[in-house]
């Protein structure tokens, strides 16, 4: 009943930029919050990002100045705009979304991830 389709992604030099989308579909009543985590090899999943219900904006430490998460309310979708890219960026990154949907329970769902590589 909810699909959260990811595009973007790839490989990037060190000091470029990448924006990732995930268009989040399907019987939604209400979100709670959307946003994005990644995943590096050998790390636990961590937040990144995200929009929680009411406005608020969390933004991990090591992302702060460089990444921006922005959102088109009317199509479902949040965007993750990455400058500055890092080699310690590179990972598996992952849309989440917390929602209630019409004929469920509010649970948390995630996308397929994306894989980011920054390299020379």
């Amino acid at each position: 009943q909810v699909q959260l389709v990811e595009s973007g992604g790839g490989l990037v030099q060190p000091g470029g930029s990448l924006r990732l989308s995930c268009a989040a579909s399907g019987s939604i009543l209400s979100i709670s919050a959307m946003g994005w985590y990644r995943q590096a090899p050998g790390k636990q999943r961590e937040l990144v990002a995200r929009f929680i219900v009411g406005g608020r904006i969390d933004y991990a430490d090591s992302v702060k100045g460089r990444f921006t998460i922005s959102r088109d309310h009317a199509k479902n979708t949040v965007y993750l705009q990455m400058n500055s890219l890092k080699p310690e960026d590179t990972a598996v990154y992952y849309c989440n979304l917390d929602a209630r949907l019409i004929s469920r329970s509010r649970g948390d769902y995630w996308g397929q991830g994306t894989q980011i590589t920054v390299s020379s």
